[in-house]
């Protein structure tokens, strides 16, 4: 270990959360035989072949997950002493890892897109939609920042003062939920009451890793629940569906301001009094006096209106 290249050290990282020789050369700049090379040198240090392959790519060995949470402490330490002590977006090239609950993407991107574009030309994102595994990779700094919905709603599971204690955040924008229902759905001719809404059949878009929404656990908090018909995973199908059937959706309402007009839908209020929720920007405090994350993070918050 005398002659060790510390710089190996970010390769197993990559390696490590790409599995993937061809996608690990992509992110580190280098050819694939160069990889090839360095993993080769990994192995012979920690005598161990550390990843198998497989028809689905590299599959780390036991000794390579044991590595893995050593390992990132030890490049976080590093990360720290040589964090630069200014930040030029024009100059960066650095890549950033989100992951992002699908109707935040338009109520965000568009605002703070162009004056990424123009300050940085050559900083890249990388996201992703939030799924279920979105927050363990916000605790292990797999990712640099996600943006998820949490509630104020005191009824809730997902409250802001559930919070993981190791992440910071900020509050981008509120928002309540209402139900779409076709233009010709029967509803519309009876009373707009909690009975009707709980009258007919629902369809459902799981988002975010939810399978429910506040509404649910108010709803189950007085012995009352929805009849979902269908789960669907995109609120663009399902509000195909909806305008086309009698099923009831359920949606966050800025989004669905900005979707529902090109379908024949109307919007109705739910009729339960629920506080509204929130975007949220979450990130590890670990990345608290990293420059370019912080300057990442304003400009998103400070670019996203809240109507």
């Amino acid at each position: 270990m005398k002659n060790f290249d510390f710089n190996l050290l970010s390769v197993l990282e990559v390696l490590l959360e790409e599995q993937s020789v061809t996608a690990a050369a992509a992110r580190l700049h280098l050819s694939q035989s160069a990889v090839s090379k360095q993993l080769a040198r990994l192995r012979d240090t920690f005598d161990d072949q550390l990843f198998e392959r497989t028809a689905y790519g590299l599959r780390p060995t036991p000794k390579a997950m044991q590595l893995a949470p050593e390992l990132r402490q030890i490049l976080k330490q590093v990360a720290k002493l040589t964090r630069p002590s200014e930040f030029e977006p024009a100059l960066s090239q650095r890549k950033f890892r989100l992951n992002i609950v699908e109707t935040a993407y338009s109520l965000t991107y568009p605002h703070f897109m162009p004056s990424l574009l123009q300050q940085a030309p050559s900083v890249k994102l990388d996201s992703q939609t939030w799924h279920a595994e979105s927050m363990d990779r916000l605790l292990r700094c797999e990712l640099d920042m996600g943006i998820a919905c949490r509630e104020w709603d005191t009824r809730s599971q997902l409250h802001m003062t559930n919070i993981p204690e190791e992440l910071n955040y900020v509050e981008l924008l509120r928002d309540h939920p209402v139900c779409l229902v076709s233009n010709k759905h029967p509803l519309l001719k009876e009373r707009w009451n909690l009975a009707t809404f709980l009258k007919y059949r629902h369809l459902q878009v799981t988002f975010g890793g939810l399978e429910h929404w506040l509404l649910d656990d108010v709803l189950n908090l007085e012995s009352q629940k929805r009849d979902i018909a269908v789960n669907l995973t995109d609120f663009h199908s399902a509000m195909h569906l909806c305008e086309n059937s009698e099923l009831l959706l359920c949606c966050p309402a800025k989004y669905a301001a900005q979707m529902s007009h090109q379908f024949a839908l109307t919007t109705l209020d739910i009729p339960l009094n629920l506080v509204p929720g929130a975007y949220v920007l979450f990130w590890h405090k670990h990345f608290d006096h990293d420059l370019s994350h912080r300057w990442l993070r304003e400009l998103i918050s400070n670019n996203t209106p809240e109507t």
